[in-house]
């Protein structure tokens, strides 16, 4: 993955950066809800998995805000030029494991590659079936969906000794309200990196193309 040190020295987020980064917790978290009226009707009609459909979209909305590209290595900020997508896969054991899902601007090629990391992640014993490099170990958004809740808040379990960056975006329960299907969304983001005005941006780019 292609990356590119900020230059801290003249960054529009650097002292943003340097009081969020000092906290123990310095992660920030909003939910909110989108409309999957159109998006579930379209899943259907192309025989698409819904969950493949937004993961998709999902992360297609992630790449087109840049600060949903920075992370911190080793004290420095990094803009990548692109990020994978990185869902917690449920196994029959109703255990689950970590994935690494190449992002593709093509919807056909991501859903092809999504469905072999799935079936690699569903058949696999560990928390880690698939090993990751280590320059792209950092380039992911942490995705997990929770379809049997419609939650209206969410934290995340966090080891505050290791360093981390990466987006989280969790997905709720679809339900039903006014006519309308609506589901949960959770987005916590290093709030040194990214602010409220970030997730409104990833807000609007996602709910487009759920729309589209």
């Amino acid at each position: 993955m292609k990356r590119t040190k900020v230059n801290l020295s003249n960054w529009e987020r650097t002292e943003h950066y340097n009081f969020f980064s000092t906290f123990t917790e310095p992660f920030f978290g909003i939910t909110l809800t989108i409309d999957c009226t159109i998006a579930l009707k379209k899943a259907k009609k192309k025989e698409t998995s819904f969950f493949l459909y937004y993961l998709y979209r999902a992360t297609k909305a992630a790449n087109m805000v840049e600060n949903f590209r920075y992370r911190i290595i080793d004290d420095n900020v990094y803009l990548y030029d692109s990020i994978n997508a990185s869902p917690t896969i449920g196994r029959d054991n109703n255990t689950f494991g970590f994935s690494n899902i190449i992002y593709h601007k093509n919807e056909t090629e991501f859903i092809k590659n999504a469905k072999e990391e799935i079936e690699k992640v569903k058949k696999g014993t560990t928390l880690f079936p698939t090993p990751k490099d280590s320059d792209d170990f950092n380039a992911v958004i942490h995705f997990s969906a929770l379809p049997w809740l419609n939650f209206t808040s969410m934290s995340h379990a966090r080891n505050y000794n290791l360093p981390d960056s990466c987006p989280k975006i969790s997905f709720g329960k679809v339900v039903s309200i006014n006519n309308k299907q609506q589901m949960s969304i959770s987005i916590h983001l290093h709030h040194g990196l990214a602010d409220g005005f970030h997730v409104s941006l990833f807000a609007e780019k996602f709910q487009e193309l759920m729309n589209s």
